[in-house]
């Protein structure tokens, strides 16, 4: 896929997948690897061989017979070691994840079992930017042991991993957003780095390992966001948008797990109708706004929570009725009404607002990140921000008899200080034994709680101060708290090294699925073809790629601007918003411009077939960009 460049043309690049990056640098190294003579005394390292993991490397080596190896990390501290055996084999491909920034960092290689002969390798690291962004952490290395907890970003900072310590020993360097859960392989499930709409639909989820080699990305047509959960046959669900209908975050579709193919699509439209229920942050296309899906084997159910309907609302998976909502009953429409609970129990009970991150314990509870924005169904009773909170919440409900009880919660009595108007998350490990996320904090110069989402109060006044605080609690006992200077989408906690097996696996990895057919327009704009190049005011660039390309450039707002591929069988038009404003939701405003004229128009290569020109209305009148995609 390339273009054909005239003079005058407006900027252009290709970008190389990172799945093609990483084949060829893999295939550099184990090119030296070949020809080189490397034992476990004299071995090939590669420091971040996979290019986004730079507090990661690999050692290569041979043995005479097949061994099994032991490789120990050592931290700072004795309790700071990360360690893995790797399966018996005579060539050895070790994945190295845990350094430390900016430090020589000491790696302890040695047979199973025979530690007498280990030796001794130094990895020296650079500094890493995530690494300057934890402001503390209180735990024990008796809790933690050697699992970290892992943040995906929400801002421009991108993914890191904490230890016991508060030590960075994972800093990814390129965006990949949303949720991150680990596969039963050990490979990690997170959104791709790749912007497919804007702000923040990417391009899909990659399958990943923490050394940072992409083994798949699950393409997903019309952008992924928010969350996935891997069904038992091992299929995905994920988290889609009904673009054909104009709107976002309102549907899902399930990933064939080989494949990448949609095997089937769930329109949330089909059991709620747009509209039935309006919180804060509402709006005519994002009217549901789903953060999260969790699938119940027990009850073969799907959770989707809507934020923007202030609702969790349970459907049966292969018929896709609706069971059940929480949600305060007040203001849904009548029809609605024998889906809700009735609250019970002599405890303290509250119902949850423009909540995230719903999941069903084993025991049928139901736990969720309640954000409590705006903390009222009806308008006249909104919360203002300094007299907000945010929650960690389980309810217990009795499906039969359409009760509810409210079983725990934390954070209420924290106030302020842990309120996150946006994203978040809550983990189940046992009962008693949860993790609560408050991700997106935001303080204004004076100590105010920002009336504004973290993405919009850092752009709107660099003295905002963006915070995540994740704490885990035992029988409401603190466990663990961790303070980061930034805001982070979700958290989570596991090792770095998967406890079976070696979690590197050689060859170029799979680019699965499709990215759909990008919607035109239905109609033409009358232009006056100027003859004439896009003026450079509008510091235009495309961005080409294998199944997709991006024009970004600068408008004034209100600008009618229209993107054209013609060709000589076609002529294709797409639409670009100069129009500005906030929307009510920026789960990930790690896409955002600085600049609020710039704009990003991303088109797939779905259907396209041949030479196109690419050209642009604005205003009326037509000019040339100089550049030809081919596809």
């Amino acid at each position: 896929m390339t273009a054909t460049m005239v003079k005058e043309k407006i900027g252009y690049q290709f970008q190389e997948h990172l799945i093609e990056k990483q084949a060829k640098a893999e295939y550099a190294m184990l090119n030296e690897f070949a020809k080189g003579e490397f034992t476990m005394e004299n071995p090939l390292i590669k420091y971040n061989p996979y290019i986004v993991n730079d507090l990661a490397a690999v050692i290569l080596f041979r043995t005479e017979e097949e061994t099994a190896i032991t490789v120990r990390v050592k931290g700072k501290t004795k309790e700071g070691d990360f360690y893995h055996t790797f399966p018996r084999a005579k060539e050895h491909v070790l994945p190295i994840v845990g350094l430390y920034s900016d430090y020589e960092n000491k790696i302890e290689v040695y047979p199973y079992q025979q530690s007498d002969k280990k030796v001794v390798h130094t990895i020296k690291t650079p500094e890493v930017a995530g690494a300057k962004l934890v402001e503390s952490m209180d735990t024990t290395p008796e809790f933690m042991q050697d699992n970290v907890i892992f943040l995906c970003p929400a801002v421009n900072d991108f993914a890191i991993a904490v230890d016991y310590a508060g030590d960075v020993r994972l800093n990814y360097t390129v965006p990949m957003v949303w949720d991150i859960k680990r596969n039963p392989n050990g490979n990690l499930l997170l959104g791709s780095q790749r912007l497919m709409k804007m702000p923040y639909f990417v391009s899909g989820i990659y399958e990943m390992s923490p050394v940072g080699k992409i083994y798949k990305e699950y393409r997903v047509p019309h952008g992924y966001h928010h969350d996935q959960i891997t069904l038992p046959n091992g299929d995905i669900v994920a988290l889609n948008c009904d673009l054909d209908n104009g709107t976002v975050e309102d549907k899902a579709v399930v990933i064939d797990k080989d494949t990448g193919h949609v095997k089937r699509t769930i329109t949330f439209s089909n059991f709620i109708k747009p509209g039935s229920q309006k919180s804060g942050s509402w709006s005519d296309e994002d009217w549901f706004h789903c953060n999260a899906v969790w699938y119940d084997e027990h009850s073969n159910s799907l959770t989707f929570s809507g934020r923007h309907i202030n609702a969790m609302v349970n459907i049966d998976f292969d018929t896709e009725e609706l069971n059940w909502i929480i949600s305060d009953p007040e203001g849904w429409p009548e029809e609605y009404q024998q889906y809700m609970f009735k609250p019970v129990g002599d405890g303290d009970f509250e119902w949850q607002y423009e909540q995230h991150a719903n999941l069903i314990t084993p025991l049928g509870d139901v736990m969720c990140f309640d954000n409590h924005h705006f903390g009222a169904q009806n308008p006249d009773n909104y919360l203002a921000a300094n007299d907000s909170y945010s929650r960690g919440v389980k309810y217990r409900i009795d499906t039969e008899k359409m009760e509810i009880e409210q079983l725990w919660q934390y954070g209420k009595e924290r106030g302020k200080e842990f309120f996150s108007p946006y994203i978040c998350n809550v983990l189940y490990y046992n009962e008693g034994h949860y993790l609560t996320h408050s991700g997106g904090i935001a303080f204004d110069g004076e100590g105010n709680a920002s009336e504004e989402l973290g993405p919009f109060a850092q752009l709107d006044d660099p003295n905002v101060k963006l915070n995540s605080i994740t704490v885990e609690t035992i029988n409401d006992k603190k466990m663990l708290e961790l303070k980061v200077n930034s805001n982070y989408y979700r958290a989570n906690k596991f090792t770095l090294y998967a406890k079976d097996g070696n979690n590197l696996s050689l060859g170029k990895g799979q680019l699965l699925g499709s990215l759909g057919e990008t919607p035109q327009m239905d109609y033409d704009i009358p232009a006056e073809d100027t003859g004439e190049m896009l003026p450079a005011k509008h510091e235009a660039h495309i961005t080409d790629e294998v199944d997709m390309f991006t024009f970004e450039s600068k408008f004034e707002k209100g600008q009618l601007v229209m993107l054209l591929l013609e060709s000589d069988q076609e002529t294709r038009r797409y639409f670009i918003s100069t129009s500005k404003g906030k929307r009510g939701a920026m789960c990930t405003g790690t896409f955002l411009p600085d600049d609020d004229r710039d704009t990003r128009t991303i088109v797939t290569k779905e259907g396209l077939h041949g030479e196109y020109q690419v050209k642009l209305i604005i205003d009326g009148m037509k000019y040339d960009t100089g550049i030809t995609i081919r596809a």
